[in-house]
């Protein structure tokens, strides 16, 4: 203890300490009493006090939930800072000042002989031969407040003793704690009819009371500590931080954290010492969350100085502060706490500050703050942390190339460190477009990868390698992912359309059969496989996408053609590159029957005409090549109750719309009622293909890759489709994505491939004769 009043032996203290007496004055003069005797408050959990007329009979304890003990308690609750407990009344007047009184009545003196005979003052005698002050007036408080009429003796060594040698033992064995050897002492005394004296009892009970409480709490038996703490009130007192500190922490450790904040409050209504209270904050503040500890700071007093009594430990509880914020996301911890831990990362310019403020910043999605305090960290001193949060904070901020540098060098140091160069590693790979990876990177992310057995980045590969029209080692790498990780339905479905785009038709019906009821577009892949014939293979990407003008022939009545959605690709890049408009190219089409023209020549409103009629105009305005009244005619065929005439009439809009170059109501059209999957895939295919185009019109050539890419998915890509990607690397200046290309579509003697050399050369090397 830190205090003269804390200085009272613990061991003496509480054992039987009911009442003791606040008097700084009287602790630090010899054996002068001072002139206050205001009782110290009592922290009371269950159960009474001693009382004027002695110790009271201690409650019976049934055995019962903690919780329920301390709700029976009386009172049950932590006494108010200006309530005295019961034992503590009417204290007497110090002896200094009952000096200066009257001399007592013949009669007065009489009652207070008597009184005294029965006031045992042997403890207090021994204390006054050992020279102890401290207990000595800790000994005399504790008999003033059991015995109110009793006057304490100018000189305690005059107490006649009665030669009780064997007694004066029996305290040097209890000042020294030696208390089993003391109940020997006793209990062999007694044997012979001698009575102990019940001071000495009852001091015994409590000192071996904190004993237990205290071995309990080292134990960490926190149940133990609580009810050993309600069984013994009068060991809870200002006198005995230490027990007041390890009762609350049995509270909170016993999920009473209410109680625990309680008695830490008590504490900082009731007792003064400043290196006590200072201590009680921060104990308090490794035990009770965010705003428990709000509540205890506003107990905070001024120190005398103009500032206040935390002051030297706010910078640490601003710290601790921000960390909790760190760990729930979801608090808000005061600006004042934030404001004052930035203050210190840059004054301080401690690493450790600015990890804590990246940290809370990153939990709540505040990337740019993030950022700049991980650099700042980083900056200060390069760590596992800081550079996990920076790569977190990049992925977030969809940077992954910068995100796999940053985390490459700790990616060992621990098994988050090693998942978050993982997940960085896994985005890199999935970027679209695709990022162009220098092969050193690659080559340590495949290292990495395979050395983790990590099935995201496994299966990334795969589809990069079909972004750079590698096959054969997508195939790899989807087989790689399934051999981790079996069940991985995107790699099983990667390695069936990278196996039918090698025309393995035995290999794709294995993935089939393995996914049979597992996987729909697995199954269905012979489905979508049959429009190769018009359009090609499976997965998304972008292309040139006109739908072509029909032959004449008639159909049955609101039946739909079966149209090829596509036409080349190379013409219509060709002349975007030129500056002009040059008619699509080589068109594929699926026989169908020719539809006659007669009976739309003239202008008549649609929405008067049957669905069925509505349909069959729809059609024959789309061989006229007037996309925008067929999209009026087949509205007005998609108010018909029959299914077929429905799906028709949405299918025939949604051509109507791409012939007229409106890809997003091409979209929205082929929607408006449920189509086969063959149709389904000829439009998403036609629609990708037509925004591919649109965007590089536009000059929006990443997103043109992105087009690209997501058909590819659904289709093989076809040669004038791969020269489009050709000219968006060039115009990229990605140059040797866009040779790559070029030299694969000249290598099928496609003319737009030898054009895109050409102006690829022109590009890297325009002085070149």
């Amino acid at each position: 203890m830190k205090s003269s009043l804390v200085a009272v032996s613990v061991a003496v203290v509480v054992a039987g300490v009911v009442a003791a007496i606040k008097d700084r004055a009287a602790l630090q003069e010899a054996l002068g009493l001072a002139a206050s005797n205001r009782p110290i408050p009592q922290l009371m959990l269950m159960g009474r006090i001693s009382g004027p007329d002695g110790p009271a009979e201690k409650p019976r304890i049934d055995v019962q939930s903690v919780s329920d003990r301390i709700q029976a308690a009386a009172p049950a609750s932590l006494l108010p800072e200006t309530q005295t407990p019961p034992a503590q009344e009417a204290s007497p007047a110090p002896v200094v000042a009952q000096a200066q009184q009257p001399a007592p009545t013949p009669q007065a003196s009489q009652a207070a002989q008597q009184q005294q005979q029965k006031v045992d003052e042997s403890a207090l005698r021994y204390f006054a031969s050992r020279g102890d002050k401290a207990r000595l007036q800790a000994e005399i408080s504790r008999l003033q407040a059991l015995y109110p009429n009793w006057v304490p003796p100018v000189d305690p060594l005059a107490i006649p003793q009665g030669g009780d040698k064997q007694l004066e033992a029996m305290w040097q064995l209890y000042s020294e704690g030696r208390y089993a050897e003391l109940r020997k002492q006793i209990a062999d005394r007694q044997a012979s009819g001698w009575q102990p004296p019940a001071d000495l009892l009852d001091r015994l009970d409590v000192a071996e009371a904190r004993a237990r409480l205290v071995n309990a709490s080292d134990l960490k038996q926190y149940a133990t500590v609580v009810q050993v703490g309600a069984d013994t009130p009068s060991l809870l007192t200002c006198s005995d931080i230490d027990v007041l500190w390890r009762v609350a922490e049995a509270f909170v450790k016993t999920d009473h954290t209410q109680r625990g904040q309680d008695a830490y409050a008590y504490i900082l209504k009731n007792c003064t010492n400043p290196q006590e209270r200072l201590a009680t904050i921060q104990k308090a503040s490794g035990l009770l969350a965010y705003a428990p500890m709000q509540e205890l700071l506003a107990l905070e007093r001024p120190d005398g100085n103009g500032g206040r009594e935390f002051d030297s430990i706010r910078n640490d509880l601003a710290r601790r502060f921000i960390a909790a914020g760190n760990d729930d996301a979801n608090l808000a911890v005061a600006p004042d706490y934030l404001s004052q831990v930035q203050r210190l990362a840059e004054t301080q310019g401690l690493a450790s500050d600015s990890l804590l403020l990246g940290w809370y910043q990153l939990r709540r999605e505040n990337y740019a703050e993030a950022d700049k305090w991980f650099r700042a960290a980083r900056a200060k001193e390069d760590s596992a942390s800081a550079s996990q949060g920076l790569a977190l904070t990049l992925v977030a901020e969809k940077k992954f190339p910068e995100a796999e540098d940053v985390m490459y060098k700790w990616r060992n140091t621990s098994a988050d460190a090693t998942a978050t160069y993982l997940a960085a590693t896994a985005n890199l790979m999935a970027m679209q477009p695709p990022a162009n990876i220098g092969e050193d990177v690659l080559a340590r992310v495949a290292a990495e990868t395979i050395a983790q057995k990590y099935v995201p980045t496994a299966q990334q590969f795969g589809w990069y390698a079909r972004s750079l029209n590698q096959p054969q080692t997508a195939a790899r790498w989807f087989e790689t992912a399934l051999r981790w990780k079996p069940d991985d339905e995107p790699s099983a479905y990667g390695l069936a359309i990278t196996r039918e785009q090698l025309n393995d038709r035995k290999g794709v019906a294995e993935v089939q059969r393995l996914w049979a009821g597992r996987s729909a577009r697995i199954a269905t892949m012979g489905e979508t496989a049959a429009l190769r014939a018009t359009a090609a293979s499976p997965l998304p990407a972008p292309g040139a996408l006109v739908p072509q003008q029909p032959a004449a022939s008639s159909p049955a009545a609101g039946s739909a053609p079966v149209t090829t959605l596509e036409t080349s690709a190379p013409a219509r890049a060709q002349a975007t590159i030129d500056d002009r408009r040059a008619p699509s190219a080589q068109v594929a089409t699926a026989p169908r029957t020719a539809r006659q023209t007669r009976g739309c020549s003239t202008t008549i409103n649609a929405q008067l005409l049957n669905p069925t009629d509505a349909l069959t105009r729809g059609w024959c305005l789309m061989d006229l090549n007037r996309p925008m009244e067929a999209v009026e005619a087949f509205e007005a065929a998609l108010n018909s109750p029959t299914r077929k005439v429905r799906e028709d009439a949405a299918y025939g809009q949604s051509l109507a719309y791409l012939r007229a170059g409106l890809s997003n109501n091409a979209a929205v059209a082929a929607t408006r009622a449920p189509q086969p999957r063959q149709r389904a895939a000829e439009l998403q295919v036609a629609i990708l293909a037509d925004r591919a185009l649109a965007a590089f019109d536009a000059k929006r050539y990443r997103e043109t890759l992105v087009y690209l890419d997501q058909r590819a998915q659904l289709q093989q890509e076809r040669t004038d489709l791969l020269v489009l990607r050709g000219y968006c690397y060039l115009k990229l200046e990605m140059f040797s994505d866009a040779d790559r290309v070029f030299t694969a579509a000249a290598a099928t003697g496609d003319k737009g491939g030898y054009r895109g050399l050409a102006d690829l050369k022109a590009a890297t090397q325009p002085d070149t004769p």
